[in-house]
């Protein structure tokens, strides 16, 4: 019996575009699957600027447009790497009977007991530094309103295992990434619930040699929010679409026909 072709939509994380997925999009489509890789506001080809964006509700509106399109009957299955999964969790909140399945790739997630705050403080006290990456300084407070990964930064801690040119394409398409302040993030981060969240199945793909989500992160959130599933992408850096594309393809097919 052939296999009903699914739907995937891809999220992309900090700094990047929907074309960070044109790899992993070719092999879905060349396996008879529909694919909508988007751009979020201010990102890859997106007309707004980032200093236009006031909340991360602006952040997040084409992928809440987008799932409010889908016709009723339709479930997708919902990829968000890295700051994306936050993306994905306030679109699975908002549209828990639209989504068949919320996939978590070396990503934050956050959980009705894990607040987004919680999970960036976490990360934050983890990390070394950005490097050579910039901030940008668009308000009156004195406080960074965005932040730019500079290429050195991406080389050693996002694209180490991945082909040159994957980073040469990287450090020309990358766009700052918008920084709000806690409270901002405290009123606009609402916590996810188990009544919509919790609703949705959810599976954690392990990338074990993320220099900047590192896998002991990735394990302690899952750890904090158990999930129906946890697949590992063994050697792979933190931009698994492009170090090891095909094994991650191979883990959303599996995923696909086990969760819909």
């Amino acid at each position: 019996m052939q296999k009903v072709g699914k739907h995937f939509v891809l999220v992309h994380g900090a700094c990047h575009g929907a074309w960070c997925w044109y790899k992993v999009t070719t092999l879905l489509k060349s396996a008879g699957h529909k694919v909508t890789a988007l751009d979020l506001a201010a990102c890859g080809i997106h007309p707004k600027q980032v200093h236009e964006l006031r909340t991360l509700s602006d952040y997040f509106e084409p992928l809440v447009k987008f799932m409010a399109s889908l016709p009723l009957e339709e479930k997708v299955i919902l990829v968000g790497h890295s700051m994306g999964g936050f993306s994905i969790s306030a679109a699975v909140e908002r549209f828990p009977e639209k989504v068949s399945t919320a996939v978590f790739c070396t990503a934050f997630m956050p959980s009705p007991d894990l607040r987004p705050l919680t999970l960036v403080e976490e990360y934050s006290r983890r990390l070394d530094s950005y490097m050579d990456s910039t901030y940008a300084f668009d308000d009156a407070n004195n406080l960074p309103t965005s932040l730019l990964f500079g290429p050195n930064f991406m080389a050693s801690k996002l694209y180490q295992l991945s082909p040159p040119e994957d980073l040469t394409l990287a450090v020309l398409l990358a766009r700052p990434h918008p920084l709000y302040s806690d409270l901002e993030m405290l009123n606009e981060a609402k916590s996810v619930t188990k009544e919509k969240y919790g609703l949705v199945r959810r599976v954690y793909i392990v990338c074990d040699q993320d220099n900047i989500l590192k896998e002991d992160l990735q394990r302690w959130m899952i750890e904090k929010c158990p999930t129906d599933e946890v697949k590992l992408i063994s050697g792979s850096d933190h931009m698994v679409m492009f170090s090891k594309p095909k094994e991650l393809c191979s883990c959303l097919l599996e995923i696909a026909y086990k969760y819909t």
